[in-house]
Parts: structure tokens; C-alpha cells; sequence
């Protein structure tokens, strides 16, 4: 009753409203941020640390290593939101709504420090760590708002898709910013650029905080808050870690990661070589050609409007495909034109570039729309709301795999002999070290899509057994026997969750 009372004081941060377009602009504008930020450290501080006369190697020993300490704090941050709720600053502003307010004021003071000129590679490596902690201390709560905001398919689609396609607009902003300002041959152009990137991105993670809302404290929820046990930190470290692992269990989810994953960090090794590959092997590009190619990243807001209509319609696996064969082709099409050495080469570079746009902003659209449902198959299995340690596991993997993208790029254009205080031109980088980077700009991101093109052909989680999976769990919510289920329902089940139907919706539902 107490807590009740205390919520109800906040009450806007519990209370569902009607989920409309404008609502979903309003949840999805910290993609404005997320998207941005994502494009950012693959496509941008690569580029900028090496400008600085920093080796590849360091440069992309940065977000390396900076983002495995990021994915260590990830890891476990979830599971702080999700029990947040007990303490006065979580009932008084919400589990996950605090985190998001002061990582906010956080990010104001942190972000435009990075873009400092400065020799000192350690610098840039502490700013950036702690810019990437910030981050996470947004993005991970925030990730879990669609679960806590509906349990409706096509709502949480409205969402979702409303989320990915102002992250399309996020990483248009970005290079569109900074291509002008580059254009323009502004001195300071990172530094201009990286202001601009924070005003816009504040603005958007405070108006979000306001639109969005949790899952309303009924007393059954408050009940089973209240239920969970109070931890030491040993304790706590040890249930958290067991959490996580546990998330390994559930099918939907193992084939889902292994997808975005391979996925993501193909389109990492494409954002972190692109500048160099253009500036280094393209005969005549300017130094503001690459990033007016990322800015062509507009044309992925169109596809992902697309993408949301389609998924409905057709479901992730048509999307996968239609995203990860159109990537590879545009791979293809880059390696080519320096191969044939095509004279006035930028309209060529242009038209590939579109292409890829519009499938990269699928390639992005299509997991995190996926990704509401998982916890849903989690639900069956275990009987308990974990979508903040969902949204961690997912978050640590993926800044690990996108540190180990920048890095690895990083120490194989060292191990060809890349110089960056040489190498800053067509005219200046030697034949054999054109062809290094091709070599290495190709291969990256096409076996990795590769490899998640194939692994899209099993994933069965879409609309229709997602419909099929939340109505078993109405049943059983509402005292349905287990030997009552349809074969229907059973074998969709067990297929998403990887287990028999008898092991799901323990009595127990501690794990």
C-alpha cells in the first residue's frame, strides 16, 4: 500500500496512455542519440583519432578497449534497473526513467570534451570511456520501454519501428553535418560538429523521457517486485551472472543475437574502412566524399518505413535476406570500381552507396523490432519479467563485437603498413597497400553477412507464432492447465523456446 502511494505521486511515469505515431516519435527519439552515437564511433572517431597523426592500431585500440569496459558495466546494469524499483530515487522517477534522466545531464557535460584536438591518445581513450558508460546508462533502460509499455504486437511495432526509423535519422544527422561542415573546410570541424551532435541529441533523450511510461505497479506486479530477494553485492554478482546465462537457454534468443551480432558488426567493418578506403584508394576523391556517402544514410529512413509494413506483412526472415543480399552486392560493386580503375568515379560510388543505404537501414530496423517479443519467450520459461537483463546481454555482446570490429581493422591496416601520417591520399598510398585495404574492406563485412543470411533461415519468432505464444501464456496466467495445451500451441512453444513444452512455466519461478 505504502509503495502504491509513493508511485502514484509520479504518477505520469506509471500510467499507460494510447500509443500513437506521435507517442512512438516521442519513445523513439533517443535513437536520435543511439543510432547517432552507433554511427559515430564505427564511421567517425576512426577517421578523427587517426587525423590526430594517432597509428590505426591505437586508433582503433579506443573504442576497443573502451567499449569492453562499457560492455562489462552493460552486463550488469540491466539487472540494477530492473531492481531499481526499490529504492526512493526508483519509486519516486521510475526504475528505468532516472537512469535515463541523468545519464542525459551526464552526456551535456561529457560529449563535446572527446572532440578536442589533442596527440594524447590516453585522452581520448578516458573521455570515450566514460561518453560510452553515459550511453549505456540511457540506451539500456530505454531499450526495455516498449515491453514496459504494451504487450501488443502491432503497438510495440509502432514503437519500434518509430524508434528505428529516427535512428536512421540519427545517422543521417550525423554524416550530413559532418560532411558539410568538412566541405566547407572548417578547421575545427569535428569539434563545430560534435557540439551540433550534442545539443540535438539532449533535446531528444529529455523529450522521450517525457512520452514514454513504465509498466503500471498493479499489485500483482508490485507483489512480485517486492517478492524478490534482498542480495549482498557477492550475492548479487553471483544471481546476475547466473541471469544472464540462463538468457542462453531460450532459443529465440540465442539464434536472434547470433544474427544481430554478425549482422551489426559486418556493417561496423564497412563504417570504420570506408573513409579510408575512399580517400586512400579512390583516384580524385575529396576528403568530404566519404562522409557525404554516409550521409546518403538518409535514404534508410525510407527503407525502414518500408521495413515496418513489411514486417507485419512478411515477417524478419523476408527482411534479412532482402537486406544482407543486397549488402553483399554492394560490396561487390565497391571492390570493382577501384579494380577497374573507373575515371570520375562518384556517381558510380553514389548510386552503390543508396543501395547499401537502403539495406543498411533494414539490416538495423529489423532485430530491434524482433527484439520486444524475446522476453515474451522468456516469460514462458520462467515466469518472470527480465527484459532489463535481456536488453544488457544484448547491449554487452554488441559492444563487444563492435569493439573487436575497430580493433581488428585497426591492427590489419597496420600489419599491411598503413601510415596515417603518410597515406592520406590516392596519390600518396602505394599500389600494394590499395589493395590490402580492399582486401580487408570486402572480406570483413561480407562473411560476416554471409554467415547471418544463413543463420535468418531458421529464426521462426514473427507475428503469427508471436500471437500464438501470448496466448498461451493468457491461459496459463489465468489458471489453464498445462495438459490442456493445443498442438499448435506446444510445438510453437517449443520451437521458440528451445525446450520441452513440460520444462516451460515452472511452479517455481525463480531459476
Amino acid at each position: 500500500m505504502e509503495q502504491d502511494q509513493q508511485s502514484n505521486k509520479q504518477s505520469w511515469v506509471y500510467t499507460p496512455k494510447k500509443i500513437t505515431v506521435t507517442r512512438g516519435i516521442g519513445f523513439g527519439l533517443t535513437d536520435l542519440m543511439g543510432g547517432g552515437w552507433n554511427n559515430i564511433v564505427s564511421g567517425v572517431i576512426f577517421a578523427f583519432v587517426m587525423s590526430q597523426g594517432i597509428s590505426p592500431a591505437l586508433a582503433g585500440a579506443i573504442t576497443g578497449i573502451g567499449r569492453i569496459f562499457d560492455a562489462v558495466f552493460s552486463l550488469f546494469f540491466g539487472a540494477i534497473t530492473d531492481n531499481f524499483y526499490r529504492t526512493k530515487l526508483g519509486q519516486k522517477f521510475g526504475r528505468r526513467h532516472f537512469f535515463i534522466l541523468l545519464g542525459g545531464i551526464l552526456f551535456t557535460i561529457m560529449f563535446p570534451l572527446f572532440w578536442v584536438k589533442s596527440d594524447n591518445w590516453l585522452y581520448y581513450l578516458f573521455v570515450y570511456i566514460a561518453i560510452e558508460l553515459i550511453i549505456a546508462m540511457i540506451l539500456i533502460p530505454w531499450e526495455t520501454l516498449p515491453t514496459e509499455m504494451t504487450n501488443d504486437y502491432n503497438l510495440r511495432t509502432v514503437l519500434s519501428g518509430s524508434r528505428m526509423f529516427i535512428s536512421a535519422s540519427g545517422t543521417a544527422i550525423v554524416f550530413l553535418v559532418l560532411a558539410a561542415l568538412k566541405h566547407s573546410k572548417n578547421p575545427n570541424a569535428y569539434l563545430v560538429t560534435g557540439i551540433i551532435w550534442t545539443v540535438i541529441f539532449v533535446l531528444a533523450i529529455f523529450i522521450s523521457y517525457r512520452s514514454t511510461w513504465e509498466r503500471p505497479l498493479t499489485p500483482e506486479f508490485v507483489k512480485e517486485l517486492n517478492s524478490r530477494p534482498k542480495l549482498s553485492f557477492g550475492q548479487f554478482l553471483n544471481q546476475t551472472i547466473k541471469d544472464y546465462f540462463s538468457t542462453f537457454k531460450n532459443k529465440a534468443f540465442r539464434e536472434h543475437l547470433m544474427i544481430y551480432l554478425l549482422s551489426f558488426t559486418g556493417k561496423d567493418f564497412y563504417s570504420t574502412l570506408l573513409p579510408t578506403f575512399i580517400i586512400c584508394t579512390i583516384q580524385g576523391a575529396k576528403g568530404d566524399l566519404p562522409w557525404t556517402l554516409q550521409a546518403l544514410s538518409v535514404f534508410g529512413i525510407l527503407s525502414t518505413l518500408a521495413a515496418a509494413k513489411l514486417m507485419i506483412t512478411h515477417g524478419p526472415r523476408f527482411l534479412y535476406a532482402l537486406s544482407y543480399i543486397t549488402i553483399i552486392l554492394t560490396m561487390v560493386g565497391y571492390v570493382a570500381t577501384w579494380m577497374f580503375n573507373i575515371s570520375n568515379p562518384v556517381i558510380i560510388l553514389i548510386i552503390i552507396s543508396i543501395f547499401y543505404q537502403l539495406a543498411r537501414g533494414i539490416l538495423e530496423f529489423t532485430p530491434w523490432n524482433v527484439f520486444p517479443f524475446i522476453p515474451d519467450v522468456d516469460r514462458i520459461m520462467t515466469r518472470r519479467d527480465r527484459s532489463g537483463i535481456y536488453a544488457a546481454v544484448m547491449t554487452f555482446f554488441r559492444k563487444s563485437t563492435g569493439a573487436v570490429a575497430s580493433w581488428i581493422a585497426g591492427i590489419l591496416l597496420a600489419e599491411i603498413g598503413f601510415d596515417s601520417k603518410t597515406m592520406t591520399t590516392f596519390s600518396s598510398t602505394p599500389h600494394g597497400i590499395q589493395l590490402g585495404i580492399n582486401v580487408i574492406f570486402f572480406i570483413g563485412p561480407v562473411i560476416l553477412i554471409l554467415l547471418a543470411l544463413l543463420l535468418s533461415h531458421k529464426f521462426k519468432l514473427n507475428r503469427q507464432t508471436h500471437k500464438v505464444l501470448k496466448n498461451e501464456i493468457a491461459r496459463l496466467e489465468n489458471g489453464g492447465k498445462k495438459e490442456d495445451v493445443t498442438p499448435e500451441a506446444k510445438d510453437i512453444v517449443e520451437a521458440l523456446t528451445g525446450e520441452a513444452y513440460e520444462k516451460v512455466w515452472p511452479n517455481n519461478p525463480e531459476l
